[in-house]
């Protein structure tokens, strides 16, 4: 027998036990000024990233400016009181180290990676960037045209779209409810707004600052003191967060984007944020449905049917809400037989328990994928940032694949039934009204929109 036939004939060898994750040393710490500051020692590589992240996003001023927080920090690397935005990137470029500056729904940041021996300079560049931002008028106007630039593109992309409706539907007059500006908000912004929002949001008591990397978390930390000690503590204000308006029986939405070939298909529904305690259960149940790439939602309308090439679910937490929702961008002709499919595996993840088998094979999943993902500086950072913002355990990453394997049969069951809420469902379908709206109407009352969110006859 050749050696290619033994192989082909032998089976695929047992698992061998799971490697233990090897947590580096974190020092956690609260300035005078109430910044809260995560150092994590990596010496893999000489770099190190640098994240100031602030508890204040779009949601922040969603009801009376939408968008300004995205703006703010666009704009706040532009310059500062001691460096123009090309001695900005000058400085970075001699540091061997890059600066992103993002904002969401609840959170901005500030981030800088960079090398290990350049980590003070980087250290005050951020320093820099959160106290002493000018916003000067013409980068203002230069980031302005650009983002209206980017509505433009956005107005005709069917994920954006799908998106907007989804969280406008789901969350309505609370501050989530609002996805976007308009590109007419967005004009009527002046910088003084911009330097109100920087005032008030960006103080130290609002901050939290993580730092991953290769260094000794002692002298850092004193040089973190240095650094960030004389930035106010502030007294930003706590965003709006009004109740929810109830929701029964299921909601069908269309979006009009004439002239595609394809629609754009998002099933959602409310569900929970990463402090509830059935998180990690509901990350399991997802893998299953619909959030792996040998999930049962692949295997029918991707592998079986050929609807699509990618679809999936995921659970989205914001810091006061959450949802669930399931995705696929399919040819025209066939959103009514995907929207059945989707319900189907929905409604098979709320009736049957699942199989010993899948459980294990999709925990062995999610702890695979979770080890990869705290490798990296980046990704390390990423996990912590999620813990620190959302108030879990300290030991929450710690203990993360432990809680994957306890999920059980009857837990799955459980989970799927109160957060993959089929019976409660939106539906919302990007694309032209003309071929996909008959479909969707086999699910439901269709309610029309247009591509510049405007209700439709």
């Amino acid at each position: 027998m050749t050696a290619g036939a033994t192989v082909a004939g032998s089976a695929a060898p047992a698992l061998g036990p799971e490697r233990p994750v090897v947590w580096p040393p974190r020092m956690v710490r609260r300035l005078a000024n109430g910044l809260e500051v995560v150092l994590v020692e990596a010496h893999g590589v000489p770099r190190l990233v640098i994240d100031l992240i602030l508890r204040s996003g779009n949601a922040a001023t969603a009801l009376t400016s939408p968008g300004l927080a995205e703006m703010v920090s666009a704009t706040v690397r532009t310059g500062t009181l001691r460096r123009t935005r090309r001695q900005i990137e000058e400085d970075l470029r001699r540091m061997g180290g890059e600066l992103g500056t993002s904002a969401g729904a609840d959170s901005s940041s500030i981030a800088v990676d960079g090398l290990a021996e350049s980590a003070r300079p980087l250290m005050e560049l951020v320093a820099e960037l959160a106290r002493e931002a000018t916003f000067p008028v013409d980068e203002f106007e230069r980031e302005r045209r650009q983002r209206i630039d980017a509505l433009r593109i956005e107005r005709v992309t069917p994920g954006f779209l799908a998106n907007e409706r989804v969280r406008h539907e789901l969350f309505g007059g609370h501050p989530y409810g609002v996805f976007s500006p308009s590109e007419e908000q967005v004009g009527a912004y002046r910088v003084d707004d911009l330097r109100a929002f920087y005032g008030r949001h960006y103080a130290a008591s609002n901050a939290l600052l993580i730092a991953v990397g290769d260094f000794s978390a002692g002298p850092m930390m004193e040089d973190i003191e240095r650094v960030f000690a004389p930035w106010p503590a502030g007294d930003p204000p706590v965003m709006v967060d009004p109740p929810l308006d109830p929701w029964r029986g299921r909601r069908i939405h269309v979006v009009h984007l004439p002239d595609t070939s394809q629609a754009r298909i998002v099933v959602a529904n409310r569900a929970i944020t990463r402090r509830h305690p059935d998180w990690t259960r509901l990350a399991v149940t997802n893998a299953i449905y619909g959030g792996a790439f040998h999930s049962r939602l692949v295997a029918n309308i991707r592998e079986q049917k050929g609807y699509t090439y990618s679809p999936g679910s995921q659970a989205h937490s914001l810091r006061r809400h959450g949802w669930f929702a399931t995705q696929a961008a399919v040819r025209n002709e066939v959103v009514a037989a995907t929207l059945a499919e989707m319900f189907y595996e929905m409604d098979r993840m709320r009736a049957l328990p699942v199989e010993t088998e899948e459980l294990d094979e999709i925990q062995n999943y999610l702890s695979g994928v979770f080890s990869l993902g705290v490798a990296t500086q980046a990704g390390l950072r990423g996990q912590l940032a999620n813990v620190y913002l959302n108030e879990l355990p300290e030991d929450y990453l710690e203990t993360y694949r432990d809680r994957v394997r306890a999920a059980t049969k009857e837990q799955v069951l459980e989970s799927a039934r109160k957060w993959i809420d089929s019976p409660n469902a939106l539906v919302v379908v990007v694309g032209d009204r003309e071929q996909v709206a008959p479909q969707a109407a086999l699910f439901g009352d269709v309610k029309f929109w247009d591509a510049a969110g405007q209700a439709g006859d």
